[in-house]
């Protein structure tokens, strides 16, 4: 599946505490060492996020925030995935798929995760199962 199929209000990027206060002072970001290698940042959808950080953040519990985005600014370079056969993934290139910041204008806000229980929590998890 790719395209929009699936898509919603929101998609939801995994940030460290630098590539936050980069995004804030210079109003975009390539991401990490990983978005720039594939050529897209990778986002999830909000039931993705606790997966994704149990996944690949367990041993990053300091400074990690969960930026919800807005998907209608990222247009038609937010492109869904599917990574396996039960997951796909919100990805975003930029326009015309060529590689292209993550803007901090298409940010609605920013919240700290915190570990309580094992779990990563902050507002915007606590609407999930």
């Amino acid at each position: 599946m790719t395209g929009r199929e699936g898509a919603g209000d929101f998609v939801y990027r995994i940030s460290p505490l630098e590539e936050w206060e980069l995004l804030q002072k210079t109003g975009s970001t390539f991401g990490g060492k990983l978005d720039r290698t594939t050529g897209y940042i990778h986002l999830s959808k909000l039931d993705q996020v606790q997966s994704t950080l149990l996944n690949f953040f367990l041993n990053v519990k300091d400074d990690l925030y969960l930026l919800q985005i807005d998907a209608k600014k990222l247009g038609n370079g937010l492109v869904y995935e599917a990574i396996d056969d039960a997951n796909v993934f919100p990805h975003f290139y930029g326009p015309s798929r060529s590689f292209s910041p993550l803007p901090l204008d298409a940010v609605i806000k920013g919240e700290k995760l915190v570990v309580s229980d094992g779990k990563f929590v902050c507002s915007m998890l606590s609407s999930v199962a």
